[in-house]
C-alpha cells in the first residue's frame, strides 16, 4: 500500500490551476473580473497569439496596497469575503481567492499597481509560482496585469490548446458578454494590436448591443421588464425575425454575472415556441437581479453555473415576461422588394420554376388535376427517358403538355373508373440501369415490363402490383427524392458561378462571427460569395451564389456561418444539402394532386433508377410493400 503524503505547494498550485485556468479565456475572465470588482470605470484587454503568449489587462480601479501585493498571490487570499456567511450575499464577480495563485503557477506574470493614496506604485514579478522581483515604480492609479507564455512549465496542458484564432474567439466571446453585463464600464479590447471592441461605458444597454451586433439586430429589439416576488428582470428580446440556428445569442446575467442555466434556457425557448420555427433560437439580453440568499453561484470553479432557491418563480417570471412582450406586438416581417438582377447565362436550368409554372397553368384550367410536369417541362431537371414504341397516336402532337395527358384527364372526368383503366394503360419504358430493390429484381428489364400501376389512392399514393407483392408509393416523397438527387448532382458538377449584387448587401458581425468568417473564408468562396471589408466588423457582399435555391442572400449567409465549427468546418456541399432538400420539397408535386398514369409511370421510373430510392431527403419512406400472403392472412384466407 502506498504511503499518504502531503503535496508540496508547487504541485498544489498546478492542480488548482487545472481547475481554474483552462485556456487563455479563463485567464482573461479572472483578471477582468478582479478589475471590475476593484471599481474600475475603464478596462483595456490586449492579447497576442490568442492570449497564449501575451495577455495584458489594465484598469483604473482602486489598485492593490504595496504591503498586500504578495498576499494577493497566495491561495485562498481574497478581499471579497471574510466569513462563511458572506457566501450568502456575494455581490462581486470573484471570491474564491484562487485566480492569481493559479495563473501565476502556470505562466510568467507581472503586476504593476498603485492606489490613489500612494505616491508610487509597485512592480511584482512571479514566474511559475516563484517570486522573482518586488520593487517600487512610477505608475498611474489602477492595476496592470501581464501574463506571458501560458502553460510554459506544463507543456502537456499546452498541447490541448487550439489554434491562436480559435482561442482568440473564446476571449472575444467573453469580452462581448462582459460588455453586455456591465454597460457602465468602458471596455477596450485589442487583438494583435488591432482594436476589436470599444464601448463608451454610458450605461446604455442598447448602445452596447448596437456596438456588438450591429444595426440589423438592434432595430428588431423589444424592451422588456418585470418585477415579481424578489425577482427583477430587464433588458431586450429580439423579434422572431432575427432567429438564429444556435444558442449563441441567448444572453442572460444574474446580478451582473454571465451564467449558463438550463432553467432560463428552457423558459426563454418555451416562451418563443409559438412564434418561432423549429430548431431556431432567439436573441435575448436579460439582466436578473435576485436576492443573494435565493441563489447559489458557488457551484463550479468557473462560477458559470447557478442554482435557484425558487426555480418555479424564476421560470414563470421569465416565461410570462417574454410571452406578454411578444403577444402584444405586431410581428409581421417586413419584406423589402428587390429589383430583378440579371443572371449569368448558364447551360443548365436548375431553378424549380417550370414545376411551379406548370402547376399554376394546370390548376387554372382543371383545379383538381396536377400538371404534366414529368415530360417536356421536366427536361431541364431529369434525363430524357427513351419512349416505348407503343406510344398513343395523340402523343405526337407538339405542345407544352403531351396530348395524351389531356385525353387521359378528360377521360377521367367523362368515363367510369373501369373504363379509365382500359384506356389509360401505363406506358412501358425501358430502364437502362439495373439494381435490386427488396428481395426480388424489381428493376430488371423483364420485371419493369411486368409492373402494373393499379391506380392512385387518396390523390397521394400510387399502387403498383408486381409478382406476389404490391407497392405503395408516396408521390410527393418520391418526386422530392428525384429532384433532390438531381439538384445535388447538378451542384457538385457545376463550376462556381457568382452573381453580382447591386447595390451590395452590408452585414454586421459580432467578434466571434467576424473571426469565424475570416478563418473559413474559403467555404464562402467555394459557394460563390464575394465578400469585402466595409469598415469595422461590417462586410459588403457584392457577389452571391448564382443559385440560392429559394433562399435570400443574408439568410443563406447566416445559415452557413451558423453551421461552421471552429476546428471542423463542414464542406460547402454539406452546408447546402439542407437548402437543396427544402428546394426539392417546394418544387415537388404535393399530395392531394391527381396525376395521370403516364406521369406516375415516369415518376416511378425515375425513383427506382436512383441508388437509394427508399427515403426522401427528410427521412420519410418513399415506398412500402405488402405481400399477397399478408393480404390473404388479413382476409383469413390463410389461418
Amino acid at each position: 500500500m502506498k504511503k499518504i503524503a502531503v503535496l508540496d505547494q508547487n504541485t498544489i498550485d498546478k492542480i488548482a490551476a487545472g481547475e481554474v485556468v483552462e485556456r487563455p479565456a479563463s485567464v482573461v475572465k479572472e483578471l477582468v473580473e478582479n478589475a471590475v470588482d476593484a471599481g474600475s470605470t475603464a478596462i483595456t484587454v490586449e492579447i497576442k497569439d490568442g492570449g497564449i503568449s501575451f495577455i495584458r489587462v489594465t484598469d483604473n480601479g482602486g489598485g492593490i496596497p504595496k504591503e498586500q501585493v504578495t498576499l494577493a498571490f497566495l491561495r485562498h487570499a481574497t478581499s471579497k469575503i471574510q466569513h462563511v456567511e458572506d457566501l450568502l450575499w456575494i455581490s462581486s464577480l470573484g471570491f474564491r481567492g484562487e485566480a492569481l495563485s493559479s495563473i501565476s503557477a502556470v505562466s510568467q506574470m507581472e503586476v504593476i499597481t498603485k492606489t490613489p493614496e500612494a505616491l508610487t506604485g509597485v512592480r511584482y514579478i512571479i514566474e511559475g509560482g516563484q517570486e522573482k522581483a518586488l520593487e517600487e515604480i512610477g505608475a498611474p492609479n489602477g492595476t496592470t496585469m501581464l501574463v506571458r507564455n501560458l502553460f510554459y512549465n506544463t507543456p502537456a496542458r499546452g498541447k490541448f490548446l487550439k489554434t491562436a484564432m480559435t482561442e482568440a474567439g473564446y476571449v472575444s466571446s467573453y469580452m462581448e458578454q462582459l460588455a453586455l453585463s456591465h454597460q457602465n464600464i468602458s471596455f477596450k479590447y485589442m487583438v494583435n494590436g488591432q482594436t476589436r471592441l470599444h464601448t463608451s461605458g454610458n450605461a446604455n444597454l442598447k448602445d452596447v448591443i448596437y456596438g456588438i451586433y450591429g444595426r440589423d439586430i438592434t432595430r428588431e429589439l423589444v424592451p422588456v421588464s418585470i418585477e415579481r416576488s424578489g425577482i427583477s428582470i430587464s433588458g431586450f428580446i429580439g423579434k422572431p425575425v432575427i432567429a438564429r440556428g444556435n444558442r449563441n445569442f441567448e444572453n442572460y446575467y444574474i446580478n451582473g454575472r454571465y451564467v449558463k442555466s438550463k432553467l432560463l434556457m428552457k423558459a426563454i425557448e418555451e416562451a418563443y415556441k409559438p412564434f418561432m420555427m423549429q430548431h431556431k433560437y432567439p436573441f435575448v439580453c436579460l439582466h436578473y437581479t435576485i436576492d443573494g440568499e435565493a441563489i447559489d453561484v458557488n457551484v463550479h470553479p468557473t462560477k458559470m453555473e447557478v442554482r435557484f432557491q425558487n426555480q418555479g418563480a424564476v421560470y414563470n417570471a421569465t416565461y410570462d415576461m417574454i410571452q406578454e412582450a411578444l403577444s402584444g406586438r405586431e410581428l409581421i416581417p417586413q419584406v423589402e422588394l428587390e429589383k430583378p438582377q440579371e443572371k449569368p447565362v448558364r447551360q443548365k436550368v436548375s431553378a424549380p420554376e417550370p414545376f411551379e409554372t406548370g402547376f399554376k397553368q394546370q390548376t387554372a384550367r382543371q383545379p383538381q388535376v396536377a400538371p404534366s410536369y414529368l415530360k417536356e417541362e421536366a427536361a431541364a431537371y431529369v434525363p430524357e427517358i427513351p419512349k416505348a414504341p407503343e406510344m398513343p397516336q395523340s402523343s405526337k402532337q407538339v405542345g407544352i403538355r403531351p396530348a395524351v395527358h389531356v385525353q387521359v384527364q378528360e377521360t377521367q372526368q367523362e368515363k367510369p373508373q373501369e373504363e379509365i383503366k382500359k384506356t389509360a394503360e401505363p406506358v412501358v419504358v425501358q430502364q437502362p440501369k439495373q439494381m435490386e430493390l427488396f428481395d426480388d429484381k424489381l428493376l430488371s428489364k423483364e420485371a419493369r415490363a411486368r409492373h402494373r400501376i393499379i391506380g392512385q389512392l387518396f390523390d397521394t399514393y400510387w399502387l403498383v402490383e408486381y409478382e406476389n407483392k404490391f407497392y405503395i408509393i408516396d408521390q410527393h416523397a418520391a418526386h422530392e427524392k428525384v429532384l433532390y438527387e438531381k439538384f445535388r448532382k447538378e451542384f457538385s458538377n457545376r463550376e462556381i458561378v457568382s452573381q453580382m449584387v447591386s447595390p451590395p448587401q452590408v452585414i454586421s458581425l459580432n467578434l466571434q462571427e467576424d473571426m469565424l468568417m475570416k478563418a473559413h473564408m474559403e467555404v464562402f468562396q467555394e459557394l460563390g460569395f464575394e465578400i469585402s471589408e466595409f469598415g469595422g466588423r461590417e462586410y459588403s457582399i457584392h457577389g452571391v451564389p448564382a443559385d440560392l435555391y429559394g433562399c435570400s442572400v443574408q439568410d443563406f449567409f447566416v445559415e452557413v456561418l451558423d453551421g461552421l465549427e471552429h476546428e471542423n468546418p463542414r464542406q460547402a456541399s454539406e452546408l447546402l444539402a439542407g437548402k437543396i432538400a427544402t428546394a426539392a420539397c417546394k418544387a415537388a408535386v404535393k399530395g392531394n394532386n391527381r396525376l395521370s398514369y403516364e406521369e406516375a409511370d415516369q415518376l416511378i421510373e425515375q425513383l427506382l433508377g436512383l441508388d437509394n430510392p427508399y427515403h426522401c431527403p427528410h427521412g420519410r419512406p418513399t415506398i412500402v410493400s405488402m405481400t399477397k400472403y399478408e393480404l390473404e392472412k388479413k382476409f383469413k384466407r390463410i389461418v
